[in-house]
């Protein structure tokens, strides 16, 4: 697909951050690339010129862990590339990582046509996707997906009854793939045979008129996550395969990344927003249902331990993502359909109000959360703002790392000559109240309602061109562009 040109662009005065440092000057911007960056820079005749002074620039950040459109628990996410890409650019995310995920008896191939098919010529960001390998047969095709520019691949240790279940076996045989060809495996770790039985156990009458949505973090303790974790560590050192670890959500789980990495075990791991925001007390609200993703929100005492690694620095935790996965208020109702078709209220209450025998299968809920618009201001609210991290670690975390392990760290993550002109610049005086009514998402809440962010994108450049500007989407349905990667890099800078 070719470069959308534009005329020369300077952005002038802002202070200007990359993973390593800060300084205030200017950008010039020709033809979707950076073309120099330093102070005073001179102005082009006829160059359109964006006042930064007072505000800090950002490349643009990269949300490598998203799900749209996505087939699941008997729905399908209510966010697309469309709704999403928006979302994505209003929270200065200039490109997406998705998951192609093959349906029964399709290859890898098939999968990434379908996902082509939901994006192309839709999504205003740019765009990617690794690729789900859910059956054995699709580890032959590990080769050919990365000559084609998808190095990085996804197995769920979890999800047998979606047929997406990957074994020891298999994570052992694509970690030897990967290493052979250049690419890297990333995992859901979560114990299945154990996480199953705790289900089974739980899942009574009796157990889901007395605690509802509660028991969803009741048959999720942390060494559900923490126990595949070491055991995806142990094939990743066996193999010498390169891991990634998906949506940390536990300290234990954080733990054992660090003591692997000091080992030399070549294991990465990022965590998402809503494990460092909230924690399993939401559970016990009216409207805890709503919060149900997997892995679950932890403790508290999880949530301090994941800031300490993004405050620590270094790569215990390297990446800031977000697992959205969009479901709306009635989506998230049907845990009530098995047993009361119709009903889309809470345990013990009728439509009317009045009180009834009734009961909801919290096993029904569809998992996820959205979460696009607010993940960099979440990270810079509560990060940033109350100096826990630096606007560089905030680079690093959400931008530079994720270019880099993702496999296109020449081209995105950094504000330097030749580099995609995606940029992000906020005002840092800025705050507003989070309103579902407000953002881009079709989900009809939010996770964070109410919660008072800065951070959010003043102004968003996609290679180039103005895509939200005072705060509102301008972009084009269509304007993203497919982004071919190489193998997983290096996250020390070239």
């Amino acid at each position: 697909m070719p470069r959308h040109k534009s005329a020369r662009t300077l952005i002038r005065g802002g202070t200007i951050h990359s993973a390593t440092h800060s300084f205030r000057g200017d950008i010039a911007i020709a033809d979707g690339r950076i073309a120099a960056v330093g102070a005073a820079l001179p102005v082009d005749a006829g160059a359109r010129v964006i006042e930064a002074a007072g505000m800090e620039v950002i490349p643009g950040c990269i949300d490598v862990h998203v799900h749209l459109a996505l087939p699941f628990c008997g729905t399908v996410s209510c966010d697309d590339f469309e709704s999403g890409s928006r979302a994505a650019a209003c929270g200065g995310v200039t490109t997406l990582i998705d998951f192609a995920i093959p349906g029964a008896g399709q290859s890898l191939r098939e999968a990434h046509d379908a996902w082509r098919a939901k994006s192309e010529g839709i999504s205003g960001v740019d765009y990617t996707w690794h690729m789900a390998l859910t059956d054995r047969r699709h580890i032959a095709e590990v080769p050919a997906m990365i000559d084609m520019g998808l190095p990085t691949f996804k197995e769920f240790m979890i999800y047998e009854s979606e047929g997406w279940n990957s074994d020891d076996a298999m994570m052992f045989a694509t970690l030897e793939q990967v290493r052979e060809h250049g690419g890297m495996l990333m995992v859901h770790a979560e114990s299945s045979r154990v996480l199953d039985l705790l289900i089974e156990r739980n899942h009574t009458p009796a157990q889901m008129r007395k605690y509802g949505a509660r028991l969803h973090p009741m048959t999720r303790p942390n060494f559900v996550e923490a126990e595949a974790i070491e055991r995806a560590i142990h094939w990743a050192s066996a193999t010498g395969g390169t891991l990634y670890i998906v949506h940390m959500s536990t300290a234990q789980g954080a733990d054992l990344v660090r003591q692997a990495r000091q080992r030399g075990v070549n294991v990465w791991a990022e965590t998402c927003t809503q494990y460092l925001t909230l924690d399993d007390r939401v559970f016990e609200s009216e409207d805890g249902h709503l919060f149900a993703c997997c892995p679950q929100v932890k403790k508290q005492a999880d949530v301090d331990r994941l800031w300490q690694a993004l405050e620590r620095g270094g790569d215990e935790v390297c990446v800031v993502s977000t697992d959205t996965c969009s479901f709306t208020r009635e989506q998230k109702g049907m845990w009530w359909v098995e047993h009361e078709p119709g009903r889309r209220g809470r345990p013990g209450e009728s439509d009317a109000g009045s009180k009834r025998e009734g009961y909801g299968d919290w096993t029904k809920i569809p998992m996820g959360l959205p979460g696009l618009e607010t993940m960099v201001p979440l990270v810079y609210t509560l990060g940033v703002r109350p100096g826990r991290i630096s606007m560089n670690r905030l680079v690093e975390l959400c931008s530079t790392n994720p270019a880099r392990i993702m496999g296109m760290g020449d081209r995105k993550g950094h504000i330097a000559p030749g580099f995609d002109a995606d940029l992000v610049i906020i005002d840092p005086t800025r705050t507003k109240d989070v309103d579902w009514r407000q953002m881009h998402s079709r989900c009809d809440w939010s996770p964070y309602q109410g919660m008072k962010l800065g951070g959010f994108a003043r102004t968003t450049l996609l290679r180039g061109e103005i895509i939200v500007d005072g705060y509102k989407y301008v972009g084009k349905r269509g304007q993203g562009q497919f982004i071919e990667r190489h193998g997983p890099g290096s996250l020390k800078p070239a």
